[in-house]
């Protein structure tokens, strides 16, 4: 039984089951954000994209053609979630910031 009561107190002591529940709720929201982007936001966005279509937009470089529509959308989608965690991080956690010692 030793094992057993090892990793119970390994579970215990590093939070791995409220870590496990974060992630499925981070996984979750990313769907529900992404599709906060691709409906809401990026058609205010498209008709400033050159031809509209902002998921097929690209920038060609003779026979480079390079995707920066669909780049965009998953730029937009990653600095809502960065911003999600930290007001969550901030305000929800109420953390000291870290000290060197």
């Amino acid at each position: 039984m030793g094992i057993i009561s090892e990793f119970k107190d390994f579970l215990q002591e590093y939070k791995v089951t409220g870590l496990a529940i974060a992630l499925v709720i981070g996984l979750a929201s990313t769907s529900l954000v992404k599709s906060i982007v691709d409906n809401l936001v990026m058609p205010i966005i498209t008709p400033f994209i050159p031809g509209g279509a902002w998921r097929i937009a690209t920038f060609k470089m003779g026979p480079i053609i390079i995707g920066w529509g669909a780049l965009l959308g998953e730029i937009i989608n990653f600095l809502i979630i960065a911003l999600v965690v930290f007001i969550i991080a901030k305000y929800l956690l109420k953390e000291e910031k870290v000290t060197k010692k």
